[in-house]
């Protein structure tokens, strides 16, 4: 049975480090590609004077890379070997819950707002 355990270590170690990495890296490219999005939406708007928002927009981009990020957290769970490793992750996932929390209501505020003002 020991022996079982340790090759299931073995075999979800990397696995688990892949996954998480992967998912980093997409949070990653969101975050970039949600930002030069809507920056160019913003220079348009600006060129041809009209409101634009940028917040909502970027705010969903964050939002989506967040979840992404919070998901490699998750999995690297699987690959903790002290509770003081334990407990750092623990202080990052409370800390991006609470930025997806902040962003999403934030964009709230900003539909709301955009909404009355049309």
């Amino acid at each position: 049975m020991d022996q079982i355990s340790s090759y299931i270590k073995e075999f979800l170690h990397p696995v688990a480090e892949i996954s998480a990495s992967i998912l980093e890296l997409v949070g990653i490219i969101i975050i970039i590609v949600g930002s030069f999005r809507a920056l160019l939406k913003l220079f348009e708007h600006v060129i041809k004077k009209k409101p634009f928002h940028v917040a909502t927009d970027l705010g969903r981009a964050l939002s989506l890379a967040l979840e992404f990020k919070m998901g490699a957290e998750i999995i690297k769970t699987v690959i903790i070997h002290n509770l003081e490793e334990l407990a750092i992750l623990g202080i990052v996932i409370i800390i991006r819950a609470l930025l997806a929390f902040i962003i999403h209501w934030e964009i709230h505020l900003e539909e709301k707002t955009t909404k009355e003002e049309k």
